[in-house]
């Protein structure tokens, strides 16, 4: 049976008892922060990736997945410096192997990560969310100038070559996370985990059992019309979820709360079921609600909670069937 997580920021914050509270116990997390580093050390390194494990531990919490990138902006265009920074991500996913953290979520998106160009727009009883207009969006080049569809694929090969092994070593599954918003390309920039197909071209560039899916449905859905379909799909390729929902196209959208997309969710749920799905989902992009607070769009507290009880719901329906 699938289980239900949360990100939990390794700085403790009221959320580790909200989430305790709302009956999570997995934590999705990040990389150390400072406070975690001492003098030399680097975040990927294992000392202070232990001590992250055993502060989560100590909140309650088994860290199941590790979401967050050391830098990787040059190994992604091939610059000078690239091969430097894969090399922190062996030694990142060898450390995660030593402690025993299964799943490490990344992302191939060169110079920004996920892009908004709102993040107050009006929600179900004024709550806001976030949202994405591309003709808002300026099509000035980003610093680093054009860089096409292909070449991204020629950096991302190169790197899977590199660190598929090494992840196969230590157990730890590599979960592409989508581009988000699956568009190309977004001033001058390519963006190459947009479709179903190159999902598809993704797993055969390195077929290895290491070699998986963070199937985050807000971008998923954007790209098919049959969700639950898709999930069936990829199947044991699924390693990691993200459980959100939106409601428009790829040029146009914006984030709903969990009851009010465009996705068939209780059908989703009945899909990872069907592929019989072990890893751990967690839901994303929740609406900022009254009395909560919006700096962090898409990640308010009190939001997570009406997500972490929907999910439980959808999860109880469809397991006692």
């Amino acid at each position: 049976m699938l289980e239900i997580a949360e990100f939990i920021n390794p700085t403790p914050s009221p959320l580790w008892k909200l989430a305790k509270q709302a009956g999570v116990d997995l934590a999705v997390g990040g990389l150390p922060t400072d406070d975690l580093l001492a003098p030399g050390e680097r975040p990927w390194d294992l000392r202070p990736l232990t001590r992250l494990k055993e502060r989560y531990e100590d909140g309650g919490f088994a860290l199941r997945v590790i979401e967050s990138r050391p830098p990787l902006n040059n190994a992604k265009r091939g610059l000078p410096g690239g091969e430097a920074e894969i090399d922190t991500v062996c030694t990142l996913i060898e450390n995660m192997g030593r402690l025993g953290i299964p799943v490490w979520c990344y992302e191939w998106m060169t110079d920004f990560n996920w892009l908004r160009t709102r993040t107050d727009t009006p929600s179900r009883g004024g709550s806001v969310v976030t949202s994405f207009d591309y003709a808002d969006v300026t099509s000035e080049p980003t610093e680093g100038g054009p860089i096409s569809e292909e070449r991204l694929w020629e950096t991302l090969t190169h790197f899977l070559e590199r660190v598929v092994p090494v992840a196969e070593k230590a157990g730890v599954k590599l979960s592409m996370h989508p581009d988000d918003p699956p568009l190309s390309p977004i001033r001058g920039v390519g963006r190459i985990m947009r479709s179903i197909d190159n999902y598809q071209r993704l797993i055969e560039t390195a077929p290895s059992a290491v070699n998986t899916i963070t199937l985050c449905q807000g971008n998923f859905t954007l790209m098919t019309d049959d969700l639950p379909a898709v999930i069936r799909k990829f199947g044991k390729k699924i390693t990691f979820v993200h459980f959100r929902d939106v409601r428009g196209v790829p040029s146009r959208f914006e984030e709903t709360w969990h009851d009010a997309g465009k996705t068939d969710m209780l059908a989703c749920m009945k899909a990872y079921r069907d592929i019989d799905f072990s890893g751990v989902l967690r839901p994303d992009h929740v609406p900022t609600v009254e009395g909560d607070s919006n700096a962090h769009a898409g990640y308010s507290s009190f939001g997570r909670l009406y997500a972490i009880g929907y999910i439980r719901g959808l999860r109880e329906a469809v397991y006692a069937g």
